[in-house]
């Protein structure tokens, strides 16, 4: 309780920071403390140090214990089993995370690019003649406007 009776105050701890001791770990994601280890030595979890030593297992590692229980007691998976889909797990969310990354670049690029592009349509919109297909023929703009005809050795084509 604080100093002036009323409620107590609530600390927020970051998820993947290690406050949870083993035997609590254990406790919070039900298994024993040895099974805690033997994920350990195989490299299924890996909680962070005290100065002294202790393990000491965060949020998301009793989440993780959990998940490793589940693919172990309802998928039927064993160990090397979980250890491939976490392996492939990081490395889709490694390639998620890429994804996004260049979907971001390529978004940043178009905008980019239609940028260039109108400023590019504002600069020549005064040169641009625009013309139809029709049945005769085809006379360059710049033609269309002289009063002299086609350029030399120029043929009009015949419809």
């Amino acid at each position: 309780m604080s100093e002036r009776g009323s409620r107590p105050t609530r600390i927020e701890v970051a998820i993947d920071r290690g406050v949870f001791m083993i035997s609590v770990a254990a406790e919070l994601a039900e298994m024993h403390p040895q099974t805690l280890r033997m994920y350990e030595a195989r490299g299924l979890i890996e909680p962070s140090r005290s100065p002294k030593g202790t393990r000491l297992y965060s949020q998301a590692d009793v989440e993780r214990l959990r998940r490793i229980q589940q693919m172990t007691a309802e998928l039927g998976l064993n160990l090397a089993g979980v250890e491939r889909v976490l392996a492939l797990e990081a490395e889709l969310g490694e390639l998620n995370a890429q994804l996004e990354a260049k979907a971001l670049e390529a978004e940043a690029a178009r905008r980019e690019l239609k940028a260039q592009l109108e400023a590019l349509r504002r600069s020549m919109g005064a040169n641009i003649v625009r013309y139809a297909a029709s049945g005769t023929a085809i006379v360059r703009a710049a033609d269309a406007r002289s009063s002299f005809g086609p350029p030399r050795g120029a043929r009009r084509r015949q419809a």
